[in-house]
């Protein structure tokens, strides 16, 4: 199967970690499931995603102490492949797995995904368990491979059974019915900073064993940074790669994507999406032991980073509990005027970037969008002028582009007048514009 048929747009859906940790349960997915069925799935949101510790019981029980609870006993079947915790999905009972809870999400008319850690697990390992081709699962551990953040799992030597190993836990997932896989521990395994692409060949096994399950799975490799001399190798055996490590609700954070998304600019096409993970929107963190708290974002802050995943062609998954949004965060959230710059039929280029300001352009050739960023601590006006618009339209297959005399601005519907084919606008600290000609 050709991969890049997997995801002909950027992945746009809902993930579980910002807002549960590791505590998500079957309820909670499902009341995400329906409000996403009945609120958003007619823009294109249509992921629902399982992130992190589904398979351990008492996950967050020790939230105080540890995120990852340390040789905690997993819950896996006879050939060592995780399965999800009983008690926190009741309908995996009985060796069903997340069958029944994928059927729930795509009797709505969307997608099912889980997260997953890279390897085998120790406990597998440890115990001797054999796999479900026969080969011993401490022969197919590496344990010299291990997380630095997590303590479940130990790396897969690059072998015949290791593939085995890859291949049984792929084909169980596709006879659950997952759509999308996010394994971790592997777009950078910052654990080797001598060798921070040391589990390359598992991402080779994990491509191979989707394709062999012959259903479309859509891979997605955490965490970040991504590395861009390996660019060549995330767009042949991945479709999400992730560009940075763990984005939260800081300014600081959202400022140094614009350097990370320029570095990334020429790599996004269709089934190709550099991933500026989560979006971290609304109420985060009840499962992190907090009590929770409500985004520190500011608004303009969050129509930034709204403007910035978009044109750039970013995958979009919210990190809040959808059930709690706020009108004017489902708002955000759901501009189809905004929403329809994630297309990757445009490209995109960053067309300048200072302390202070930046501004970025996509175009299918044929039309672009337009947006402006001020990134100082002030309100301030921002320009780019038409020589700016002209290279980065050309150079980006506009073969013989032309300026806008007017803009409709996405966020408020409101006209934007340019100046011999320069575009000048005052922005609120740390605010945008999107523009589209008219």
């Amino acid at each position: 199967m050709d991969k890049n048929t997997f995801a002909l747009r950027a992945p746009r859906g809902w993930n579980s970690y910002d807002y549960y940790d590791t505590t998500v349960d079957e309820k909670a997915v499902k009341a995400n499931t329906d409000y996403m069925a009945k609120h958003m799935k007619d823009l294109g949101w249509e992921y629902i995603v399982i992130d992190i510790e589904w398979f351990a019981p008492g996950a967050g029980s020790r939230r105080s102490e540890y995120q990852y609870i340390p040789f905690n006993d997993l819950v896996m079947d006879e050939y060592g492949r995780l399965l999800p915790d009983p008690k926190r999905f009741p309908s995996s009972k009985g060796g069903k797995g997340f069958a029944p809870l994928a059927k729930y999400v795509h009797d709505k008319g969307l997608k099912f995904g889980i997260h997953i850690m890279r390897g085998i697990p120790r406990e597998a390992a440890h115990r001797h368990i054999h796999i479900l081709n026969g080969a011993d699962a401490a022969e197919v551990a590496n344990a010299s491979s291990i997380c630095g953040w997590n303590p479940d799992m130990y790396g897969v030597k690059n072998t015949p059974d290791g593939q085995a190993y890859y291949d049984s836990i792929l084909q169980l997932y596709a006879d659950w019915g997952v759509d999308f896989i996010k394994c971790d521990d592997i777009c950078n395994t910052n654990m080797y900073p001598h060798n921070p692409y040391s589990a390359a060949h598992e991402i080779e096994m994990l491509a191979k064993a989707i394709d062999k399950t012959g259903r479309p799975i859509v891979l997605s490799l955490s965490p970040g940074p991504a590395l861009i001399e390996k660019a060549w190798h995330y767009e042949q055996h991945a479709n999400m790669w992730r560009i940075t490590d763990d984005f939260w609700d800081e300014w600081r954070l959202l400022k140094d994507m614009f350097h990370r998304c320029e570095l990334w600019q020429d790599h996004v096409a269709v089934g190709n999406y550099p991933d500026c993970d989560m979006l971290p929107v609304g109420e985060l963190g009840k499962g992190f032991g907090t009590g929770g708290w409500h985004t520190r974002f500011t608004k303009d802050e969050q129509m930034t980073m709204m403007t910035l995943w978009n044109i750039f062609g970013a995958p979009l998954m919210i990190g809040t509990d959808l059930t709690t949004l706020d009108k004017w965060t489902f708002d955000l959230l759901n501009n189809p005027g905004i929403l329809a710059m994630n297309d990757p039929a445009f490209r995109p280029a960053q067309l300048f970037l200072t302390e202070d300001e930046a501004a970025w352009l996509s175009t299918d050739g044929k039309d672009y969008y337009l947006a402006l960023f001020n990134l100082s601590d002030k309100r301030k006006k921002v320009t780019v002028s038409a020589e700016k618009i002209l290279n980065g339209l050309w150079h980006r297959g506009m073969k013989e582009p032309t300026l806008s005399g007017s803009y409709l601005s996405l966020w408020n519907g409101k006209a934007v007048e340019s100046k011999d084919g320069s575009v000048s606008v005052t922005l609120p600290a740390h605010g945008s514009i999107a523009l589209k000609p008219q």
